[in-house]
């Protein structure tokens, strides 16, 4: 007897699957008692029987009782599972506990069966081991013998299977969410079914503002918004997989054919899902997301294509359309592969010392006395100098964006401190900053440090922001932030104003101190009686408010003239200077005024 026990203690040992060590336990038990039929099940989570191992009952028999809930009564093994003993069916035929399944088992010769539970080691029932014959009586000597030492090894192949289970459950679940993570995702995306075009979708989820969330509230409250929003996608995505792929990165398998005929209502139902409000102590969340979808298409060859389709997808969309989603089609990818070719490039001439800081004259338009600079990136290459409209796709990139702000904050802060030290005047110099730099963990601390380590008053500062930092801004961190800024005496400007949404409403809700009109405006403002309506109307109402006004994209006398005569002060452009670097503008500063304009005369051309 102790040569099977060795035999399936070595299959144990050496990892074999759990089904074929228990099935060569049952036919070495049932090689040792003639004419017994042996028979192991298990139970589930849900408390209902799963036929584990049963060499010699036909088929159908262990497919009648797979899922049958555990409970007294129901025949030898849901009774024995139940109540954690020993059942004795010596007469099927007579046995109420068998009512239900006589018809089953009495055509298979079978009359009676003896069931022993097996105990976990909280001493729980987590199977069966039965013995089935073909008279009816009970168990022998010999085969109490043989049962004892057969559940003494199902006890432990069921707790390595257990271990084992419990380990791979661990390392393909997100200890945070619960939902299966990247492992996971790697998995199933390497089995995913491409036999057929159109039978699987993925949906890749970004939250948009996470980041922000955390530095405000902590990471606990960051914790808390992973959870439920993980919980929402689940349940709505259900019955297809929610997968956590990342920090705040969620993806969705879709396969379930409802959800591939109507793709888009369900991406729309996730990312509405996911808007509704989330509580935490204290604080009320407003979390959303941005999607990319890619298709398994009869072009993808492998599941990663499929995958990458989706990443083009998803950062297109945070380039367009955040908060919403968009579908993979075959331009995305060159537009990405461009993006990414531009990181690189600009990475490299961040890496190598080739981004150079140049600056363009603020001036008054009645006097040409320069009254400030706005600094303007340049990258060299080769001979020749790049504006930033030759790099902006780098710049949709966070990480290298990031960097190339903080690079030209530090020059502009050594620039600064030269004029100083020269005794040149600059007044104030405006940096360009995106709603990614005002998300970054530490920017304004870094700013406000960068200045002060030179000596440059914060005074002498200005952030230039789009309208589109203010609208990116939910929980108001930009807000309160700036706001700091500006009690140490930094100063705002509202850039490219005229050309986003609701300009005139951020007026009233926004700390500026500048708004500087579009050159859209200035280009047709000599020729087109609508934009000097409107221009002056922006003038009117920003002096009122106590906000300065720069025009932008001056290269024409006539449209200085204009400007004045609508009452604007400040201007820049090509008329007065294009961007020079730090050297040119030192001897650009120290020459006096730029241009002083004849009287203006209003045109009224319609």
């Amino acid at each position: 007897m102790r040569d099977f026990q060795s035999t399936i203690l070595e299959m144990i040992a050496r990892g074999a699957p759990l089904a074929a060590t228990i099935d060569r336990l049952c036919r070495e038990v049932e090689r040792r008692a003639p004419g017994v039929v042996c028979s192991v099940v298990t139970v589930d989570a849900m408390r209902r029987l799963r036929p584990l191992a049963a060499p010699s009952l036909p088929p159908a028999m262990r497919a009648a009782f797979d899922g049958i809930d555990i409970g007294p009564g129901v025949g030898a093994c849901g009774t024995a599972t139940a109540l954690g003993i020993e059942v004795v069916s010596a007469d099927i035929a007579t046995d109420p506990a068998w009512a239900p399944y006589r018809d089953l088992v009495l055509p298979l010769g079978i009359k009676a069966c003896w069931s022993r539970p097996i105990m976990a080691g909280n001493d729980q029932p987590v199977g069966a081991f039965a013995f089935y014959y073909h008279e009816a009586r009970g168990p022998s000597a010999l085969e109490r013998v043989l049962v004892d030492r057969s559940i003494a090894l199902c006890a432990i192949a069921l707790d390595r299977q257990r271990r084992v289970e419990e380990r791979d459950r661990r390392a393909n679940t997100d200890g945070l969410t619960g939902l299966p993570n990247r492992a996971a995702f790697n998995t199933a995306m390497a089995t995913v079914d491409c036999s057929q075009p159109g039978n699987w979708a993925l949906f890749l989820i970004d939250l948009d503002g996470f980041k922000a969330v955390n530095d405000t509230y902590g990471h606990h409250a960051g914790d808390r918004l992973l959870v439920q929003v993980g919980q929402r996608l689940a349940q709505m995505a259900a019955p297809d997989t929610v997968f956590r792929i990342g920090g705040d990165e969620f993806a969705v398998l879709v396969q379930d054919d409802e959800h591939l005929r109507t793709l888009d209502a369900l991406a729309e139902r996730l990312l509405d899902g996911l808007k509704v409000p989330i509580t935490i102590p204290g604080h009320v969340l407003r979390p959303a997301g941005t999607m990319g979808i890619a298709i398994f298409n009869a072009g993808d060859v492998t599941p990663e294509r499929v995958q990458q389709n989706a990443d083009f997808a998803l950062y297109h969309a945070k380039d367009v359309a955040r908060g919403g989603s968009i579908r993979f089609w075959p331009g995305i990818g060159t537009r990405m592969t461009r993006r990414i070719t531009a990181v690189r490039e600009l990475d490299a001439a961040l890496r190598e010392g080739r981004l150079v800081a140049h600056y363009q004259p603020v001036v008054d338009l009645a006097t040409g006395t320069v009254s400030g600079l706005e600094a303007l990136c340049r990258i060299r290459m080769g001979q020749r100098l790049l504006s930033a409209m030759a790099f902006h796709d780098a710049t949709s990139d966070p990480q290298t964006a990031n960097t190339l702000t903080r690079e030209m904050i530090r020059q502009v802060a050594r620039d600064a401190r030269t004029w100083l030290d020269l005794n040149v005047p600059f007044a104030r110099v405006g940096i360009n900053v995106s709603s990614t730099d005002l998300h970054s963990a530490g920017f304004f601390d870094a700013t406000a440090t960068a200045f002060e380590e030179h000596g440059v008053p914060l005074d002498m500062i200005i952030l230039e922001v789009t309208e589109a930092v203010y609208m990116d801004d939910d929980g108001g961190v930009i807000r309160r932030s700036v706001a700091a800024l500006r009690e140490r005496g930094l100063k705002v400007a509202l850039d490219d104003f005229g050309t986003g949404f609701a300009s005139l409403t951020h007026l009233m809700t926004v700390p500026v101190d500048y708004i500087k009109i579009d050159k859209s405006f200035v280009d047709r403002i000599a020729t087109h009686r609508p934009s000097q309506i409107i221009v002056e109307g922006v003038i009117d109402i920003a002096t009122k408010l106590g906000i300065q006004v720069v025009a932008e994209g001056i290269e024409a006398a006539d449209q200085a003239q204009i400007l004045q005569s609508l009452g604007c002060v400040l201007g820049q452009g090509y008329l007065y200077s294009h961007a020079v670097d730090c050297d040119a503008m030192t001897a650009l500063l120290r020459g006096g005024p730029l241009r002083t304009l004849p009287a203006p005369r209003v045109q009224q051309q319609a």
